[in-house]
């Protein structure tokens, strides 16, 4: 991903604790800075893998006021990207005290791909390690860890700018559960909370496998569907982008690409028209199918234990809820 401007700030605890102090770098970093390059990417590969939360800019925060402030003050040629940063380093040093213990390095970067930009911030740590040198003796080397963020949040620039009310154009480093840190940090970006990515995922889901039954599918084309799903939802999560209905929808039937989008709106599941995919619960996520005698079994893991339970000692599968389809085909046996 091009690097449009870069920059990497000093954020340290006083010996108290009760405080931040910033060290700001007076410069940005070049914008062919091969090395700054390269630890943007790991640092987006990084945050590409974990969880987030999502939202946007408070219409009425005032903190939303003054950091969207900032960051069109730069876009508009107004201010540097030096002073940009400096802006939101201090105000991260300000509200984030009491939450950081270590210090480390505040890094920014503003990205483009394709049409797209974005801006990373991550606050990664150094670590220190061993590494050779010309005279091929061992010495000592730090080295940035990037596979671990303290916080981290990405804004696409793009959507913010393209106004949509109801895109959720910020993430952020969000781990199980919630935690105290990243929620201080979206309220000191002035990000409103708008999208459950786990809950999200599993109401398409649901809507997946309802969509499915309707069409009353067989085993074949309802596998091939679900691998279409999947296969576009891990892409959209390895480029740390949303799902969009509209496209998913197209992927999922190529036939009828507004069927399975129309479903959605018909049955109002309550979907944005973009939902950022969950990891854990899309690895949860797969069909198990059967053929055998005439018989043909085919239903999403997820319903296993609720509408459908398998007994292992007399392996028997017991259906709860039978399809609407098969059981008027039932009733009209006679």
């Amino acid at each position: 991903m091009p690097l449009l401007q870069s920059i990497v700030h000093r954020l340290d605890p006083t010996l108290d604790g009760e405080s931040l102090t910033l060290d700001a770098t007076s410069a940005a970093h070049p914008a062919d800075a091969p090395n700054m390059e390269a630890l943007a990417s790991a640092l987006n590969d990084t945050y590409n893998t974990k969880p987030k939360g999502w939202g946007r800019f408070a219409p009425d925060g005032e903190q939303a006021t003054l950091v969207a402030a900032w960051l069109q003050a730069y876009l508009d040629g107004e201010d540097d990207f030096v002073g940009m940063s400096c802006g939101l380093a201090q105000r991260l040093a300000t509200e984030l005290a009491a939450k950081l213990s270590v210090g480390g390095y505040l890094v920014l970067a503003h990205q483009q791909q394709g049409d797209t930009q974005t801006l990373l911030l991550a606050f990664v740590h150094q670590r220190e390690g061993i590494g050779i040198n010309a005279d091929h003796h061992a010495v000592p080397a730090a080295q940035i860890n990037t596979r671990q963020l303290t916080f981290g949040a990405r804004l696409n620039i793009t959507q913010w700018q393209g106004g949509d009310p109801q895109t959720q154009y910020v993430s952020f480093v969000k781990e199980r559960g919630g935690n105290k840190l990243a929620e201080a940090l979206a309220r000191c970006l002035g990000v409103t909370e708008g999208a459950d990515a786990p809950a999200d995922t599993r109401t398409l889901l649901k809507a997946f496998s309802d969509y499915v039954e309707k069409e009353d599918l067989d085993a074949e084309a309802s596998r091939e569907k679900t691998d279409a799903l999947v296969g576009y939802a891990s892409e959209q999560l390895s480029r740390g982008e949303p799902m969009t209905l509209t496209e998913l929808s197209g992927l999922v039937d190529e036939q009828q690409p507004k069927a399975f989008y129309e479903h959605i709106r018909n049955a109002d599941y309550g979907l944005a028209p973009e939902i950022p995919p969950d990891k854990r619960t899309l690895n949860q996520f797969r069909r198990f199918t059967g053929r055998a005698g005439g018989v043909s079994v085919s239903f999403d893991s997820h319903l296993l234990g609720s509408s459908v339970e398998y007994d292992e000692t007399t392996g028997r599968l017991i259906i709860k809820q039978i399809p609407k389809q098969l059981k008027e085909q039932l009733q009209r046996r006679d």
